[in-house]
């Protein structure tokens, strides 16, 4: 289990500095030694703070991970669209995959995260669900231009090891399949509610030797609260189809005494290419809920019957 740090940069709710550090602070305590951030949570927010929460960490004994594709440039605050994050920098985030654009973008994240180095670089959201119309030019210029920076980078030690951070399975295996990449950081694609990387993406991955980081396990909300009224899913409503495919998990769950989330989080962790499952908390509650739910010895009656009720595939790795 990594250190998701898009929450301390106010993503939906504000943090403040103390209580970013304590998040923080808590990964750490819980065992976790992977942190997982980007120039686009908070507009730098994110890794100012999570540079300064690790500042006096020993630095050989963790893992960062940050992501290119975006400049950060100063902006008045309100002067700016800021999407989801709340209270961010004062900074304007502009898409930049060019190889110069890559390497302003890590200097800059660098001087934020207080490092001289990070260990992960993924070039981030070249996927449609992003840019929309615009997704074959950005996709075509990450891959002609940017890609050579990451490269370079790596093998000039900047970085370890470097790959791509998208939400569409389809495009994380066409840009895995066109370059030389270590790993990859797929969000919300690889859920009980959503198995169809089982068809390329991670047979690939496991052929090439490509590690996976697996975001968004929850759904964004619905597999770690239930079908709940208000239950979310990609950070929107439930839709009902959703909601009974939840049902249907919940109540495998129950016949079994297995909290729903600490399935989601046994299942996405069993695939053989999965290095990590990258868990993004806005509380230290919610925090040590997750790190608890891993550490059950989960039945394996409860993946047959899941598998029987057809709502596992049977290629789907389990424990």
């Amino acid at each position: 289990m990594s250190f998701g740090a898009a929450p301390i940069g106010n993503f939906l709710h504000p943090f403040s500095e103390s209580e970013a550090a304590g998040m923080v602070d808590q990964a750490w305590d819980l065992g976790m030694r992977y942190f997982d951030t980007a120039p686009l949570y908070g507009h730098g927010l994110s890794e100012y703070r999570l540079g300064h929460a690790l500042r006096e960490r020993p630095r050989d004994e963790y893992v960062v991970s940050t992501k290119v594709g975006r400049v950060l440039k100063p902006a008045a605050q309100g002067s700016f669209d800021s999407g989801l994050w709340v209270r961010p920098a004062p900074f304007a985030a502009e898409y930049d995959y060019t190889f110069d654009g890559i390497m302003r973008a890590v200097e800059d994240s660098l001087q934020r995260l207080l490092l001289d180095r990070v260990d992960i670089l993924f070039m981030h959201d070249i996927d449609r669900y992003t840019h929309g119309d615009l997704q074959e030019s950005m996709f075509r210029t990450a891959l002609d231009s940017g890609f050579a920076a990451l490269e370079r980078l790596r093998a000039e030690g900047v970085v370890d090891a470097i790959g791509f951070g998208v939400n569409e399975a389809d495009v994380c295996a066409e840009a895995v399949r066109r370059a030389d990449a270590d790993c990859v950081l797929l969000a919300g694609r690889y859920t009980l509610l959503e198995q169809e990387p089982l068809d390329h993406l991670l047979p690939m991955c496991a052929e090439r030797e490509i590690g996976v980081v697996l975001g968004g396990v929850y759904n964004s909300g619905i597999l770690a609260t239930g079908p709940t009224t208000g239950a979310k899913f990609n950070y929107g409503p439930a839709p009902k189809p959703v909601m009974e495919r939840a049902r249907r998990l919940q109540a495998v769950c129950d016949r079994h005494d297995v909290p729903l989330p600490a399935a989601a989080l046994h299942f996405a962790a069993a695939h053989p290419v999965v290095s990590s499952i990258c868990i993004g908390s806005r509380t230290q509650q919610q925090q040590a809920a997750s790190a608890a739910w891993l550490e059950l010895d989960l039945p394996s009656a409860l993946w047959d019957d899941l598998r029987r009720e057809g709502l596992l595939r049977e290629d789907a790795p389990t424990p």
